[in-house]
């Protein structure tokens, strides 16, 4: 309590008090004058007044305050001085006065609420504390305070006529309000504002428990966002209203951490809501990082409010805002984007922002009353119960789907709808077939015109499948029980055939009998064409269309089984290698080859007759089963006519090509003998007529077996080869056009027999595509280039230097191609984007649906891949876009051709490739003209000799060091 002492006049001693006065004046114009408002008349009838205009406040008095009283009954000003009963006082006072003008004793309450929502403000808020520290009353003692969580209650006493002046000692300059209650009054108020809060808190508190267990239920990302939005607003009216106060004990000091923690909570709930209701991350992922970004800040504001609540209150403030005008805009766009979840959301977000609105005009002080604080709160739980309304119709609208809740019947529907098949109905009874959709409109018949009778479906089925589909329906209709699993063709209205999948099972009446069938039809007539192009590809040559070697063999095993005496079937196998084929490809280029072998091809297929079998064994070989003549004489003419066709001139860009061939034929003279032996006799015949010079028919003799021995013996030497280390890589450089440094390698394989001396590639390789050792030697040839190029890296430093290695097509199409080259790049850390793999159009195209994978699956892995010989195949063009190539090899038939045509095809060709990011290497440049001219156009690289032969592996080494001075040395 405070010690107070009044200065009064003795009437009886007149001279003291003239002292005294003197005295009281001198003091006054030290420390200032100060005289008490007005005082407010009270009579008994006033309930409740508002004594904030009338309170006067005098900030930063010091320690001792002193006020003239309001003039009493007596009309006497009076005098008082009050002293401060706290030690942190900071000098700020209130004064006001009070006149009781009734005839009774009265008894009121001071109130002074520690927060009120009203002109808190949006930047800095006051959030609230213990405003009044003690009241003293110009006459008696000091006020009693009455216990209070909420604010500052005192309780005195006016006796009739009385006229009093009250000090209250203030925590801070702000007084938001004092009101003066009857005490009555002030409890039913109290009473009536704690049941509305009940009510509130009540509700508040059913939607953040019953949100959290739909989220337990449902498990949907939006319901836990909401829930958290729930629990937020459940916080912030706790604190709000005052109930936080009485779970726990909380001082005074501590009111504005926990309100300032409270709307950082709701600004933080409140983002996160609109996040995830409206799904921002399934539009731009970037909108997620934004939004963690933002929450995460809210976050750091919890310990921003231990230190400073205002500024923690202030920003959230602000950010609940800045969330709302960013998610009306949000609204708005994806509602006219018919995005459904925006649109449910109208409703509460347009009460949200008419609760910002009314939440700013009531802390800027535009809207003030009592009433507008508690609304507020409830308004805050109605958004809440709104938007629960409204996550839950969206979560139930399509939860039973997303949980399961749904019968057999609705998912076997839904997932037929998504299947997009159609459902075929045949109702035994009536014999009816009905489609949904209507399958004539896929076939482009009139609507309706593949419903009725199963006979009527018959006349649009191909002929080969009639019998079949009517077998099969009737063995259905026999067994009463199995599927229904039939694929057939059916005539579209343009006359082509579709392939039709019906897959169906019967239902079974009370009697046994099947009364309907009910299934699905599939058009598979796509994956029907893939397999046929896939096994065509598999089995025939691309170029000309004939049996490959594999069908070859395949049809002459077969022939070889029905001719078990040679009475009826005696065949014969010709072997056919066009004579100096070689020559042509590298004098016209490959383009003119290809076309001669399709020519050739028409003219060979002219001499057959229906039962015999023509077939493209290799480049220039052809293989030819002749079972419609027997006698040996027949035999040896149809040879010669063969050879004849073949030597007719070709007309080809105005030249005359005359072409011969070497034939070698075996006839079937043992039923023991196979179909491998029996074609390589035939090869052995070909073989001895091109060393006899070739344009001759050779028929097999037993002691051409001598000769094939000496090719067994060359294969078994080269299987040998590796592990006697005879095979080496040399490596021929490849420049770049611009700066002629050195860009890459081409490696190329040679064989030193220690016999037979030097063997060129063209020799062995033909020899290992035909066994197995073709893929021993793919593997070597990938090994040595890797090694040697980090053997090279290792020894000069990292240089932007690549190695090229020729890919043959047996390796292309080996299944285990993409794990060797894994393998190896895994053994040796070679970076794989410096290693290419080189290819010619004739062997991607042999089977390219296979090879488009295997390059696919190459070219993911890093490797480059480059198309070689460009420009002289059939139809390279499409090879661009078709395959993943990065890098073209201009043929040097198209390189070194000085004609005016054939420069503007290759200018055209390098800029289409450099539209294409490809990356171009002329190859067999003969001057450095040719390379100037070259590099203008645009081509990459050049490799030619020119640039440098073909060189081992520390004639490179030394020839980097040379041209990359600056490496490191060993």
């Amino acid at each position: 309590m405070t010690n107070n002492r009044m200065l009064l006049s003795s009437p009886a001693r007149r001279s003291i008090a003239v002292i005294a006065a003197l005295l009281l004046s001198a003091i006054l114009l030290v420390a200032g004058h100060v005289q008490a408002a007005e005082p407010v008349k009270i009579s008994r009838d006033d309930t409740a007044l508002d004594l904030t205009a009338t309170t006067e406040i005098y900030a930063n008095q010091g320690e001792a305050f002193q006020v003239s009283t309001a003039a009493g009954a007596d009309g006497i000003r009076r005098r008082i001085e009050v002293r401060a009963s706290s030690d942190n006082h900071q000098g700020d006072w209130a004064v006001f006065a009070l006149a009781n003008v009734s005839d009774e004793q009265l008894e009121r309450v001071i109130v002074a609420p520690h927060f009120r929502l009203v002109n808190s403000k949006l930047f800095w808020p006051d959030l609230g504390s213990q405003r009044v520290i003690a009241i003293t009353p110009s006459e008696g003692f000091a006020l009693d305070r009455q216990p209070s969580d909420e604010a500052d209650v005192f309780r005195i006493t006016l006796n009739p006529g009385a006229v009093i002046t009250f000090v209250a000692e203030l925590t801070t300059p702000e007084l938001p309000q004092i009101y003066l209650w009857e005490p009555d009054a002030y409890k039913d108020t109290i009473n009536a504002f704690t049941l509305y809060r009940g009510i509130v808190l009540g509700i508040a508190g059913l939607l953040a428990v019953f949100l959290t267990i739909l989220f337990v239920v449902k498990g949907t990302s939006m319901l836990p966002a909401t829930a958290a939005l729930a629990w937020a607003v459940l916080g912030y009216i706790c604190v709000d209203f005052g109930f936080l106060g009485k779970l726990i004990s909380i001082a005074s000091t501590d009111q504005r951490i926990w309100r300032a923690c409270a709307e950082v909570a709701l600004a933080s709930s409140f983002v996160i809501f609109l996040f995830t209701y409206l799904n921002l991350n399934r539009w731009h992922t970037h909108l997620g990082y934004v939004t963690l970004a933002w929450v995460l800040g809210l976050a750091l504001l919890f310990g921003v409010a231990i230190y400073d609540p205002a500024i923690a209150a202030g920003i959230a403030r602000l950010s609940f805002a800045l969330t709302a005008t960013l998610g009306l805009l949000l609204i708005v766009y994806l509602g006219l984007n018919r995005y459904d979840r925006a649109i449910l959301l109208v409703p509460a977000w347009a009460l949200i922002l008419v609760w910002i609105f009314g939440a700013w005009l009531t802390i800027t002080g535009r809207l003030d009353n009592d009433i507008i604080q508690p609304a507020l709160g409830g308004g805050l739980v109605l958004i809440v119960l709104l938007i629960g309304f409204t996550v839950m119709q969206h979560a139930f609208a399509g939860g039973a789907f997303q949980q399961g809740l749904f019968s057999d019947l609705e998912r076997q529907s839904l997932a037929l709808t998504g299947s997009g098949d159609t459902v075929w109905d045949w109702d035994v009874a009536r014999d009816r077939i009905v489609t949904i959709p209507d399958v004539s409109v896929k076939l482009g018949l009139p609507l309706g015109a593949m419903h009725g009778a199963a006979r009527n479906w018959l006349p649009r089925l191909h002929p080969d499948d009639r019998d079949r589909f009517r077998a099969t329906l009737d063995v259905l209709l026999e067994h009463r029980r199995g599927r229904l699993n039939h694929e057939f063709r059916i005539r579209a209205e343009d006359g082509h055939f579709h392939w039709l999948l019906i897959r169906a099972r019967p239902v079974l009446g009370s009697n046994g009998e099947i009364i309907r069938c009910v299934g699905t039809i599939i058009d598979v007539t796509e994956q029907k064409n893939s397999v046929e192009r896939l096994l065509h590809d598999a089995l025939h040559d691309n170029l000309t269309g004939l049996p490959n070697r594999q069908l070859f063999l395949d049809r002459l095993q077969a022939v070889l089984a029905l001719a078990p005496g040679g009475e009826t079937l005696r065949p014969t196998v010709m072997v056919i290698d066009i004579d100096r084929y070689k020559l042509v490809n590298d004098t016209l280029g490959i383009a003119a080859g290809d076309n001669i072998l399709i020519a050739l091809t028409r003219r060979l297929r002219r001499l057959l007759k229906p039962q015999d079998t023509l077939a493209r064994l290799s480049g220039d070989q052809f293989g030819l089963i002749l079972t419609s003549e027997r006698d040996p004489t027949k035999v040896a003419d149809f040879a010669d006519a063969i050879s004849k066709a073949i030597m007719v001139p070709i007309n080809f860009s105005n030249r005359e090509i005359i072409l011969t061939a070497s034939i070698g034929l075996a006839s079937f003279v043992d039923q023991q003998e196979s179909a491998a032996g029996m074609l390589s006799d035939a090869e052995l015949a070909m073989y001895r007529a091109k060393r006899a010079g070739g344009n001759r028919v050779e028929p097999f003799q037993p002691a051409f077996r001598d000769f094939g021995a000496d090719r067994l013996q060359l294969e078994s030497d080269l299987r040998r080869a590796i592990e006697r280390k005879e095979l080496s890589m040399v490596y021929q450089p490849i420049a770049g056009l611009e700066d002629v440094e050195i860009a890459g390698f081409e490696a190329l394989m040679r064989w030193e027999h220690p016999k037979r001396g030097s063997i060129p590639p063209s020799e062995f390789i033909p020899i290992a595509e035909a066994s197995d050792i073709i893929d021993m030697l793919g593997r070597f040839a990938l090994e040595q280039a890797t090694n040697d190029l980090m053997g090279w890296e290792n020894q000069t430093g990292e240089l932007p230097i690549f190695v090229s290695i020729n890919l043959s097509s047996a390796q292309l199409l080996n299944n285990e191609l993409f794990d060797d080259v894994r393998s190896v790049l895994a053994k040796t850390h070679c970076d794989p984007s410096r290693l290419k793999l080189e290819l010619t159009e004739s062997m991607v195209m042999e089977n390219p649906e296979q090879a488009r994978l295997v390059l696919e699956k190459l070219r993911e892995m890093g490797l480059g891949l480059a198309l070689d010989d460009f420009g002289s195949g059939y139809s390279s063009l499409a090879y661009l876009t078709r395959f993943p190539f990065d890098t073209i090899k201009l043929d040097k038939t198209m390189v070194c051709d000085t004609s005016d045509k054939k420069a503007t095809v290759i200018r055209s060709v390098i800029a289409m490739a450099r539209e294409l990011d490809m990356k171009v290497v002329a190859e067999g440049i003969e001057s450095n003209e040719d390379a100037m001219e070259l590099a203008k156009m645009g081509c990459t690289f050049g490799q030619s000799y020119l640039f440098g032969p073909p060189m081992a592996s520390e004639s490179v080494l030394r020839l980097l060091k040379e041209r990359f001075p600056l490496t490191k040395r060993a």
